[in-house]
């Protein structure tokens, strides 16, 4: 009897073994699935973050090519062409202003060739990047604009600069050739954990339940934003203007 007690005792507990080993396989396995997923999904999401942040370098070469066009054509050309005149004309009392013209073509030159140089893309700094869009507006007249920082400047990494100029590049845009607006203001404020910047324009504004073309440039806004862990948030009222807040939050 109590030989068949232990056998039965046995039995249970070889039963009770197989049971927990085969739970803990299982667990094992499933624990295994979830994270070569996780890994995946990660891997994923970095190859996606790495191909995003190409697309931004990449439309920030073909803006800024586009823009230095521009001012090679409307604003060197003609300054040039001036010289010229002022040259043919061969008065004495045009060699000054000759001078001033070329001194300037050549500020304008110089200006141009900081922007063109690759290094300016790959290590861009997001103040200085700002401040050249800005400075470039009021050069050649296309809009009033300002720069405002408030708190110590605190440096972001090359990638984040990045994604946040090519937002505001794309605001700049949107301000210069849709919005008929005569001012820009920038303003970027370093607090201890987190850097705020405002872009407004005064101009006619829209409406965005009424524009659906520009609820997909939100959306591609948003999209950028969220890249980089970002806050954005468009308002606009019409016959007001137009702001664009970012929010980015620096890592303790």
């Amino acid at each position: 009897m109590q030989s068949e007690e232990s056998q039965l005792v046995l039995y249970v507990a070889t039963i009770i073994i197989a049971f927990v080993v085969i739970f803990i396989v299982v667990l094992f396995s499933v624990f295994q699935s979830r994270k070569n997923r996780l890994l995946g999904e990660q891997k994923e999401a970095k190859k996606r973050f790495e191909s995003e942040i190409a697309e931004t370098q990449i439309e920030i070469r073909e803006e800024t090519l586009r823009n230095i066009s521009w001012e090679l054509h409307d604003n060197l050309g003609q300054l040039l062409t001036l010289a010229k005149i002022q040259l043919q004309s061969g008065s004495k009392e045009n060699i000054d202003e000759v001078s001033e013209i070329i001194t300037k073509s050549l500020n304008e030159l110089r200006a141009l060739s900081k922007l063109i140089n690759p290094e300016f893309i790959k290590n861009i700094q997001l103040r200085e990047a700002i401040q050249l869009e800005i400075d470039r507006f009021n050069r050649l007249n296309f809009i009033k604009s300002t720069l405002h920082v408030v708190g110590a400047e605190k440096k972001l990494n090359e990638k984040t600069s990045m994604v946040i100029f090519r937002i505001l590049q794309e605001f700049f845009s949107n301000t210069i050739k849709h919005s008929k607006a005569t001012r820009l203001e920038v303003e970027l404020i370093f607090s201890e954990h987190e850097l705020e910047i405002t872009a407004t324009d005064n101009g006619i504004g829209f409406n965005k339940e009424e524009t659906q073309s520009l609820g997909l440039g939100l959306k591609n806004i948003e999209n950028r934003a969220n890249l980089i862990g970002a806050d954005v948030s468009l308002r606009s009222v019409p016959k007001e203007g137009t702001q664009l807040k970012i929010k980015h939050y620096f890592k303790a």
